[in-house]
């Protein structure tokens, strides 16, 4: 059983949360911008589909890329040298979250309902929450976005409408938060996708410990700038 909150009741600790399915904590609560900043300082974030009540999760291990591990495939150098890709941050933050809702299957579903796209364009506009494109003669052709607190990167989502527009847009971002001496950048659950750039997975105690002393930090303020990727 997991706890049903009111809008004004705490999260319960990140210990309670389920081991079957992982990391299932709590349900309920709203999206408010106060509810989103305490889960992801936290170690906690929201994730459900249309139509099901906000589901919030703290996974047992969590997937965390550590900039300074951040490894760049030699394609990806490559393709990322042709220069035919510009990246820019905080441009669309809600073409962005669109283009993350695209469905991707035969089914046609997306867990970024409109009751996630509205809390999110509302955590922006706090400064919380940054958007990365990638643009191609002057169409966005991909890119992602998540929450920053203190020196913490909440990825959230990406998407690609050219091949690799979203990956060139990550390795940017990476590098641009290791500039700015982020700590870590929580990939929540594990992908061999990820993995492929450092990513790897950590207990959520040790995850929630860093926590602890990153978010504390001043964030850099918005709207977010990044500089091309220098490898």
């Amino acid at each position: 059983m997991i706890p049903w909150l009111g809008d004004d009741d705490p999260l319960p600790p990140v210990e309670q949360a389920l081991r079957r399915p992982n990391g299932l904590l709590a349900a309920g609560g709203g999206l408010s911008v106060a509810r989103l900043v305490e889960a992801y300082s936290r170690g906690c974030f929201p994730w459900f589909s249309d139509g099901e009540p906000v589901l919030w999760w703290s996974p047992d291990p969590r997937m965390v890329l550590v900039p300074g591990e951040l490894h760049v495939p030699r394609s990806l150098l490559r393709r990322m040298r042709r220069g035919d890709l510009t990246v820019t941050a905080d441009v669309a933050f809600t073409d962005v979250m669109a283009g993350c809702a695209e469905p991707r299957d035969e089914a046609g579903g997306t867990w970024i309902t409109a009751e996630m796209m509205a809390a999110y364009l509302a955590l922006h506009e706090a400064g919380h929450a940054h958007s990365i494109e990638a643009w191609q003669d002057g169409l966005l052709v991909g890119g992602l976005y998540g929450v920053a607190l203190g020196r913490a990167f909440f990825g959230e989502s990406m998407f690609t409408r050219v091949p690799d527009a979203s990956k060139v847009a990550l390795v940017t971002l990476v590098a641009q938060l290791r500039r700015w001496e982020f700590g870590l950048i929580d990939c929540q659950m594990k992908t061999e996708h990820l993995a492929r750039f450092g990513a790897r997975e950590i207990p959520r105690a040790s995850f929630v410990g860093h926590l602890s002393a990153l978010v504390s930090r001043e964030t850099p303020p918005g709207p977010w700038r990044v500089e091309p990727y220098g490898g």
